[in-house]
């Protein structure tokens, strides 16, 4: 079992979850991912992990209470245990001196992408940073983003806070500045990295995103998170989760990612697990 060792609500319902795994902690780096389950009877989720503390011994996970797993998870509190926890799973990031960077985070991508910045910012990059959520509520590691970054752009949609927009608007008005950049970064919604792809495809920077498809086991068996890229099936849990952005193909991306939609809303309304009971059968 892996013990909580802090929990802070950051927005609503996303969580700052840190817990108690030293061996993951000790092989993580940049861009890998967890599979866990917060209880014996739960489904698997993958998670990124936004930092390790090696010398501790812990990782950060940044949790979206969305689904019935990670509601589950929300559930939990410091002390308490989540029953397994697989990984470091996936692909490190490519982390060298490339340059000028450029990380766009959009909602808990933001997490996703903290975890890449820091560390090609340890590569020596200088880091421009554009983060975005729904409005000020949501805005979430502007302070942690903001000790890493020679530039910080946070954006929120109704313009609730900071500057009024999408994370997409910001990158064109630096594209519209004529400033050049080595390397591109995106980690969010799907749509958002779509949009940040086909804005630097006519510039021909080279654009990463970090992949969140459906994904059930994380060790490639079960082909659930299988994408099409440059023309290609990959599995995005072992091949990935990063890729180059210019050779996905989103569309199939996310008419995957909505197949199941329907029968996820359907199990949530039924299924109505008492979180006591389930708490009490994990510490058993």
């Amino acid at each position: 079992m892996y013990e909580i060792i802090k929990k802070k609500k950051i927005a609503p319902d996303i969580f700052h979850i840190e817990v108690s795994a030293p061996l993951i902690a000790k092989k993580f780096k940049a861009g890998q991912f967890i599979v866990l389950r917060p209880f014996a009877d739960s489904e698997r989720v993958p998670l990124t992990i936004m930092r390790a503390d090696k010398e501790n011994g812990t990782i950060t996970l940044i949790v979206k209470a969305i689904g019935l797993t990670t509601k589950h998870l929300a559930q939990l509190n410091k002390g308490d245990a989540i029953v397994d926890l697989l990984g470091p799973l996936g692909h490190p990031s490519d982390i060298e001196n490339f340059g000028r960077v450029v990380v766009v985070g959009g909602g808990v991508g933001t997490a996703v992408a903290f975890a890449v910045a820091e560390a090609l910012k340890e590569a020596g990059n200088e880091i421009i940073s554009i983060i975005g959520a729904r409005n000020k509520d949501f805005t979430i590691l502007e302070d942690e983003f903001a000790e890493i970054s020679e530039e910080l752009y946070v954006m929120t949609d109704d313009g609730s806070y900071k500057k009024k927009g999408f994370v997409t608007q910001q990158l064109q008005e630096l594209y519209d500045q004529d400033k050049q950049f080595d390397r591109v970064i995106a980690a969010g919604p799907l749509p958002m990295m779509r949009a940040v792809v086909e804005m630097t495809r006519p510039h021909e920077t080279p654009t990463i995103v970090s992949l969140n498809p459906i994904m059930v086991d994380g060790i490639g068996m079960c082909g659930g998170c299988r994408a099409l890229v440059d023309g290609k099936i990959v599995f995005v849990c072992v091949d990935g989760p990063e890729f180059d952005g210019h050779k996905v193909d989103f569309d199939s991306l996310m008419r995957r990612n909505n197949a199941y939609r329907g029968i996820e809303q359907q199990k949530e309304h039924n299924c109505k697990i008492d979180i006591e009971i389930a708490k009490g059968k994990n510490n058993e």
